[in-house]
């Protein structure tokens, strides 16, 4: 099996690109939209929480997915991703929580927001409100950006270091 094989095995109907996201969302008129972003390299517990608590505050969950160039230049190392956008899409995508993802290739979602125009941004706890990218286009909207607290014990970067230590 090929790349373009192996990716089309993965393909998931809630990976949708942003102009579909968009014609999507525009039949979805009243509904709570809810926007969150990240890696998602391996996806662990406190992922999962956050990506359900996420999701309680409207109606639906768009996940804002960075591309794996955008993820390199994250400073996360240079063997990042680990697992690829399409791998990474497709395990987030099976999740109840999540109800479309969407790749952004910019180094953070702005633009992304923009045109999703989401009722609540939301991101984990490591986050300060006055950093959370989208901030000033939600609030103008009227909407709520919320950092919610993060599952304490859970960090694909300490998962990646023990991995390595463990190999040594």
């Amino acid at each position: 099996m090929n790349a373009e094989q192996a990716a089309s095995c993965l393909a998931h109907p809630k990976v949708v690109t942003s102009e579909e996201l968009q014609r999507r969302l525009a039949g979805r008129r009243g509904e709570k939209v809810v926007f969150t972003n990240g890696c998602y390299d391996i996806l662990h517990p406190g992922h999962v929480d956050l990506l359900a608590r996420a999701r309680a505050q409207g109606d639906l969950l768009v996940l804002g997915l960075n591309s794996d160039a955008s993820v390199r230049r994250q400073g996360k190392g240079a063997d990042r991703p680990v697992n690829t956008f399409a791998v990474r899409a497709f395990v987030l995508a099976h999740l109840e929580s999540v109800d479309y993802v969407v790749m952004f290739e910019e180094d953070t979602p702005y633009n992304l927001i923009s045109a999703v125009r989401p009722q609540v941004l939301v991101k984990g706890g490591d986050w300060t409100p006055d950093r959370i990218v989208g901030r000033d286009i939600v609030e103008a909207d009227g909407g709520r950006v919320l950092s919610l607290p993060l599952l304490e014990g859970y960090s694909t970067t300490a998962l990646i270091s023990r991995i390595r230590t463990a190999l040594r």
